[in-house]
């Protein structure tokens, strides 16, 4: 399952990517996010992350690392724990304006039980999230 949305920011290219590629940022433009943590590394490929969010009334618990990281082009994230796996990826194009075009996909795998249930019962949740965090990441972005 996954959701992506593209949006423009009014931002130069090296800004947005500086701050969407610090997942610690995560706090401030993720809806869902109630804390991450860096627990190793300096930023780059192969940081880690601690994140604890909140999804549908429950805490969730993942570890990130940084999968991808093209500076001012792209960065992936990919948080695990025992329930799923979900993989945030974030291309940056200058546009001609001096602002930058954001996509955003999220893509998620669920485990277990939930692997069958979450189809059936997350879709619209993970919607209206994706389109939350797109509005918060503009808002954040705009008013730096």
């Amino acid at each position: 399952m996954h959701v992506e949305r593209t949006f423009t920011v009014p931002r130069p290219v090296e800004e947005v990517f500086a701050y969407l590629g610090d997942f610690t940022h995560t706090e401030a433009w993720d809806p869902g996010t109630v804390s991450t943590t860096r627990t190793s590394g300096d930023g780059g490929l192969g940081t880690t992350y601690a994140n604890t969010s909140q999804f549908m009334g429950r805490t969730v618990d993942l570890s990130y690392e940084t999968i991808t990281y093209q500076p001012s082009t792209m960065v992936q994230f990919r948080g695990r724990n025992k329930q799923s796996t979900a993989t945030d990826s974030m291309t940056f194009t200058p546009t001609t304006d001096g602002g930058t075009s954001v996509h955003y996909r999220a893509d998620f795998e669920f485990h277990g039980l939930l692997k069958h249930l979450a189809p059936l019962v997350v879709r619209r949740k993970i919607d209206a999230l994706a389109d939350e965090t797109v509005e918060q990441i503009v808002r954040t972005l705009t008013s730096r």
